[in-house]
C-alpha cells in the first residue's frame, strides 16, 4: 500500500484521480437519494396512512448517505 501511495505521490496522480472520484461521489449520492425520495414518494402514494413513518426513514436515510459522501470527499480531496 505505501508503494502505491508513493508512486501516486511521484506521478501526481492524485491531483488527476481526486476531482474524478470526488464528481463519482457526488453523483452515486444524489442517485440514491433520488432513489430514496422515488421509493418513499410510491409508497405515500400506496399508503397514505403511512407517510409519517415513511417521511422520517428518508430523511434518516438520506441524511447518513449525505455524512458518508462528506466523508468520501474529505478523503478524495485530500488526495490532492
Amino acid at each position: 500500500m505505501l508503494a502505491f501511495v508513493t508512486l501516486l505521490q511521484a506521478v501526481n496522480l492524485g491531483a488527476v484521480v481526486a476531482p474524478l472520484a470526488a464528481a463519482l461521489t457526488v453523483l452515486g449520492a444524489a442517485w440514491g437519494i433520488g432513489k430514496i425520495g422515488t421509493n418513499a414518494l410510491e409508497a405515500m402514494a400506496r399508503q397514505p396512512e403511512a407517510a409519517g413513518s415513511l417521511q422520517t426513514a428518508m430523511i434518516l436515510s438520506a441524511a447518513l448517505i449525505e455524512g458518508a459522501t462528506l466523508f468520501a470527499l474529505v478523503v478524495c480531496l485530500l488526495a490532492i
